[in-house]
């Protein structure tokens, strides 16, 4: 496993407590500088020395102390400030303070902070120069024993290895962290995505709905006032009226239908849900009969054994022939359309829609309509043509079925 690098210098990290990176830094400080300088002045009580050097003492001290205050920032520039202030200080200075804890601290904060080259190369030339300053003492007057000496060899070792294992530690955390993260903007992203679809699933219905019905009453409206615009006598007007109103009324209230059961999508938990049943191929008849009432001679044949289809299928399937059907009314210029619906192949539905219109113009780029077509049908792993014929225009699409939803289709509608 890889760890990430460790935090930048002077980064400013939240504690466990809840204290800021700076209030530790300065409980610490604080905290050594008192242990530092309380033993010190008991120590004094029993030796004495030159008041010069005690002033020099003292300012070391204050040095090494106040050095730890920048230990997370500089931890190696204060590793070695620490280290040299005790090699001077220990010699010159005969109080034999704590002052050794300001350089193990400053050891275990460079390791901590993912120096740990740096911190074993100054444990290594610690132990190296005690070890060196010793030898050279002759045996009544060394200060360390070989005992001690290797105690602290084991004492710097132990220092770095618990301040490599704290920065392994912490690098594990910041990586959990890092990748809890990335789940949740993860997370986020698909809803946000799975919100984008429904806006634009929710958003071709409404186009499908709103642009077939208005079409046809455009249509219906438009060969009505065409006739009246000839002067018939009264009666006959009056029944080209009567007959443009009623199938106006009854797009509109198809349209109203199909608009309630839309949005009934949109609807809250606490709200009814709608109870007009979905939108589906069983419900062609209708959309014929709106169609042929356009004044386009508007036939439905049906191959192979009829069978329930999975809901969103039949929607799919019903939409389809619907935009079509919208299309020939409005751009085809047609007198005829042939809406076919193959059952033939057991594991798809086909439905197609031929016209005798004039077709569309060649090289020119596909409409909004047959886009949004081919994108129903590719949601479910089918697929949609449209092209000109020799009689016309022709629109074929084919809808895969999934054996375990067709199962489930059927017995919705038991």
């Amino acid at each position: 496993m890889s760890l990430p690098p460790g935090p930048p210098t002077g980064a400013s990290r939240p504690r466990g407590g809840g204290l800021s990176a700076r209030t530790a830094d300065i409980g610490v400080t604080a905290a050594v500088t008192l242990l530092v300088v309380v033993w010190t002045v008991l120590t004094m009580r029993y030796e004495s020395e030159p008041l010069n050097r005690t002033v020099i003492g003292w300012a070391l001290i204050a040095v090494g102390c106040g050095a730890l205050y920048f230990r997370r920032r500089a931890p190696v520039a204060v590793a070695v400030v620490t280290l040299t202030v005790c090699v001077v200080y220990y010699p010159l200075s005969v109080y034999d303070g704590p002052l050794m804890v300001t350089f193990a601290l400053a050891l275990y904060t460079a390791a901590a902070e993912g120096r740990f080259t740096a911190a074993v190369a100054l444990a290594v030339v610690t132990l190296i120069a005690v070890g060196f300053g010793e030898a050279r003492q002759h045996d009544g007057n060394r200060q360390i024993d070989d005992m001690s000496l290797f105690m602290l060899a084991g004492w710097l070792v132990s220092l770095v290895a618990v301040g490599r294992a704290q920065w392994t530690r912490a690098a594990y955390l910041r990586e959990v962290e890092q990748r809890a993260l990335a789940a949740e903007r993860e997370q986020e992203a698909r809803a946000e995505q799975s919100a984008t679809e429904e806006r634009l699933r929710i958003a071709r219905e409404l186009h499908d709905v709103l642009g077939h019905s208005v079409s046809l009453i455009n249509v219906q409206s438009g060969a009505a006032l065409h006739r009246l615009s000839k002067k018939p006598e009264p009666a006959a007007a009056l029944s080209a009226a009567e007959e443009a109103l009623e199938a106006v009324k009854a797009t509109s209230k198809e349209a109203l239908r199909e608009l309630r059961s839309t949005l009934g999508a949109l609807r809250g938990p606490d709200e009814s849900a709608p109870t007009s049943p979905a939108s589906g191929l069983d419900r062609l008849d209708e959309l014929v009969a709106r169609a042929r009432a356009t004044g386009i001679d508007v036939r439905l044949r049906t191959e192979g054994e009829r069978r329930p289809l999975p809901p969103p299928v039949d929607l799919a399937a019903y939409r389809i022939v619907q935009e079509s059907l919208t299309n020939v009314t409005r751009h085809a210029r047609a007198t005829g359309a042939v809406v076919t619906v193959d059952y033939t192949d057991g594991r798809a539905v086909r439905v197609r829609v031929d016209d005798d219109g004039e077709g569309a113009p060649e090289g020119s780029p596909p409409g909004s309509g047959i886009r949004g077509m081919a994108e129903r049908a590719r949601a479910f792993g089918g697929e949609l043509t449209a092209r000109n014929t020799a009689q016309g225009f022709g629109v074929s699409a084919r809808l895969p079925i999934d054996a375990e939803l067709q199962t489930e289709g059927s017995e919705r509608t038991e």
